[in-house]
């Protein structure tokens, strides 16, 4: 970032002392060099959802290993549960969604964080959680009509064991808030 600042800076003071077509070419190079930087950063963006998506997909595949393993269902209660944990899972999946954008508005803003961003990103946090702990609630409900409730306990245990694993793995990757400067 500081060497970006400084080469703009230099072009700048060379625009400033050097006739108008110096400028001119000068002007041409920034342009060209933002033209780069943005497609660069547009690369590495799609880059980095492209590694998000393979990273999802196979969390949940290994979830749904380890749910299907734990569970111990029989053939009927397959039946039963898949299609719930199906949609459970989609819905889980959207909410997710909000999680990741706070994480990346969180990165975006690291460098720069103030209170009120601070304050802003941990009530996100806060109500992705209550999501989260409402959707499990209404999805143990779903399970108990239709499993019972030892079988919608041990889904409503075996998931919470599974999130809170990744949410460890999320939280030990995101740094500190930096004390204010």
């Amino acid at each position: 970032m500081k060497k970006g600042f400084v080469v703009q800076l230099a072009l700048l003071m060379l625009l400033f002392f050097c006739p108008a077509s110096y400028a001119q070419a000068a002007q041409s190079q920034i342009t060209e060099k933002q033209d780069a930087a943005a497609a660069a950063t547009d690369a590495k963006e799609k880059n980095v959802q492209a590694y998000i998506e393979l990273l999802r997909s196979d969390v949940r595949q290994q979830k749904a290993e380890i749910m299907g393993a734990m569970m111990r269902l029989d053939t009927d209660e397959a039946a039963k549960f898949w299609p719930i944990y199906n949609q459970y899972d989609a819905e889980l999946t959207k909410l997710n969604n909000l999680r990741l954008a706070n994480i990346q508005d969180y990165a975006r803003n690291y460098d720069k964080m103030t209170d009120v961003k601070a304050d802003e990103l941990i009530k996100k946090a806060g109500d992705y959680r209550r999501q989260r702990t409402d959707l499990l609630m209404t999805y143990y409900e779903r399970m108990k009509q239709s499993l019972g409730a030892i079988q919608a306990a041990r889904f409503l245990q075996i998931e919470d064991q599974l999130l809170t694993l990744i949410d460890l793995q999320i939280q030990s990757a995101l740094p500190i808030v930096k004390e204010a400067s």
